[in-house]
């Protein structure tokens, strides 16, 4: 699916986004994120092989959603949830982490704030639902 341009600008100005994982037990796993993208997938970086990472690679689904500043006419806060596919790929992590921390935080950012950080692990993940609240969809 290709994402909507609306879509794209929100995750271009840096905006944290909660990633939603499947535990073993079927229970949702919630973190929150920087995520940018990669042509249509979103792209996220992990150092550790930590619980999201480890979900992934057992089950792919996965949604996302981020917040945007803008409000519907009835004064809602408007957002966006995306529903994909993930898959992890390993190494790059760190290249990545610091593209998007000159979009999370400013660029004279070193991060991670180390020397020779692990390659770690990115989520590729594939959109194929769109929901939230809000037009997202392009015109």
């Amino acid at each position: 699916m290709k994402i909507p341009i609306k879509v794209r600008e929100l995750i271009e100005a840096g905006t944290p986004a909660h990633l939603v994982t499947l535990n073993p037990d079927g229970s949702p796993q919630i973190t929150v994120v920087w995520v940018g993208l990669y042509g249509e997938e979103i792209v996220v970086g992990h150092l550790p092989k930590n619980r999201k990472v480890k979900n992934i690679k057992r089950d792919g689904r996965v949604a996302i959603s981020l917040e945007a500043k803008s409000k519907t006419p009835m004064g809602l806060t408007e957002y966006v949830v995306l529903y994909g596919k993930a898959r992890i790929e390993e190494g790059g992590a760190a290249e990545l982490l610091q593209k998007l921390a000159w979009v999370y935080m400013g660029p004279d950012v070193k991060f991670p704030p180390m020397d020779n950080p692990p390659s770690g692990y990115i989520t590729r993940i594939t959109v194929n639902r769109i929901g939230g609240v809000g037009n997202w969809e392009d015109n």
